[in-house]
């Protein structure tokens, strides 16, 4: 006889709950319906169905991995973020809500009629410029990431999510790659920005993501002055740099900003009112 759905539930929840994951039962509906390849609505409407065997291995397969360490949308193999659903892989960083706030942002900065074109240093998975680009019509993105395999989950993310034609991908080390008269309205960034003596302390599942992408030299900052440095060249005369950092950074950054060519527009807090991302202007001339 086999396990019904809410049985299995209840004994993931349990497994889960021994190895600290934080929302055991949550995690345990998510890979049940990846496992059986049925939503949340059908889980709790047949919660007495019972697992077929197939289902219930993939099941435990799926279970073992994240009583591992392995981060949830991993094994399920996509991520949520500003109202979309993206591919992630473990090449690249999982999409979170905080870095939402530099989507809200670019929206703020440039009203629905503005045609306008923008680079997304350290893409990733793509979420941040595609997010803008389906909220934008008259966008154009380049996605710039150093990583050949994160580029090409940006690539099918932008297919999926129908704006391949606006979307350009650019593997280089920030600018390395572009041309120097490549120049556009606004670039963005998540870059990485946890010292790398914090990122053993990290939690677990946190450390199976990019190191590339999370560790940010001795005190987190090494690529936040390239980008301080770098970016300049690459933008308009008036055009907007922006960027996400980690908590308590905002004065380190703020001493290193150059007044002589940025504008300090505003430093922006997230949901928790925790300073979180930079808005700076081109005011070299």
């Amino acid at each position: 006889m086999g396990v019904s759905i809410a049985a299995a539930i209840a004994e993931a929840t349990a497994k889960l709950k021994t190895q600290g994951v934080t929302a055991p039962r949550l995690e345990a509906s998510l890979l049940l319906e990846h496992a059986i390849k049925r939503d949340r609505t059908f889980i709790i409407a047949h919660s007495e169905v019972e697992l077929s065997p197939e289902q219930s291995q993939a099941f435990e397969r799926f279970l073992a991995r994240r009583a591992d360490g392995e981060p949830l949308q991993y094994i399920t193999g996509h991520q949520e973020f500003f109202k979309l659903d993206f591919e992630v892989t473990p090449d690249v960083l999982i999409p979170r809500p905080e870095t939402e706030l530099i989507v809200e942002t670019i929206l703020d900065l440039f009203p629905p009629a503005t045609p306008f074109r923008f680079a997304d240093v350290g893409t990733g998975s793509g979420c941040i410029a595609i997010s803008i680009l389906c909220e934008r019509e008259q966008a154009h993105a380049t996605a710039i990431d150093q990583s050949a395999r994160a580029l090409e989950v940006a690539r099918r993310n932008a297919a999926r999510h129908q704006v391949t034609e606006r979307l350009r991908v650019a593997e280089s080390d920030l600018f390395t790659s572009l041309r120097r008269e490549e120049v556009f309205d606004a670039i963005v960034s998540n870059p990485p920005y946890i010292p790398e003596g914090e990122v053993a302390t990290l939690q677990r599942e946190v450390q199976r993501e990019p190191s590339a992408a999370l560790a940010g030299g001795r005190d987190g900052l090494d690529v936040i002055r390239r980008l301080l440095n770098d970016a300049l060249p690459q933008l308009k005369a008036g055009g907007y740099l922006i960027f996400e950092f980690g908590i308590n950074q905002d004065r380190a950054i703020l001493e290193l900003v150059n007044r002589d060519v940025w504008e300090l527009v505003e430093i922006r807090k997230d949901l928790q009112q925790i300073p979180r991302m930079i808005i700076l202007r081109n005011a070299s001339c």
